[in-house]
């Protein structure tokens, strides 16, 4: 469905330790919070807060981010590039070729939990 495209996760120890998954689409950095580790084994599923977008100059960062909103520590945990694969208002499903992650992983509307909530689930 795409050339491949850039994806990464940072690990942020902020007021709440947390990973920020952020995937290169529209020419931006369309990202989410998981509060715990991104699933690796088949059929695990997390949290995902969609946040505001961000620059895709900023999927380089590694840092501290010294006042404001997301104040702390910003490591890269794993980067690489991944295909889209299918994208709705509702979820988007991709391939990861990262040096950690790999593989098909989807994320769905969880409307349960919020209006920015989604279910990240790591497909195969």
């Amino acid at each position: 469905m795409s050339e491949d495209l850039r994806f990464v996760v940072q690990e942020h120890f902020a007021r709440r330790h947390h990973f920020d998954l952020r995937l290169e689409m529209d020419n931006v950095a369309k990202s989410w919070a998981i509060p715990k580790e991104i699933p690796q084994k088949r059929g695990e599923k997390r949290l995902a807060i969609q946040v505001d977008d961000h620059s895709i100059d900023y999927m380089d960062f590694e840092g501290v981010i010294p006042f404001g909103y997301g104040k702390g520590v910003v490591k890269i945990w794993d980067k690489g590039y991944y295909k889209l694969l299918k994208r709705t208002d509702k979820e988007i499903k991709f391939k990861l070729n990262g040096k950690k992650l790999k593989g098909t992983y989807v994320l769905i509307k969880f409307e349960k939990a919020g209006k920015n909530a989604w279910l990240l689930i790591k497909v195969d």
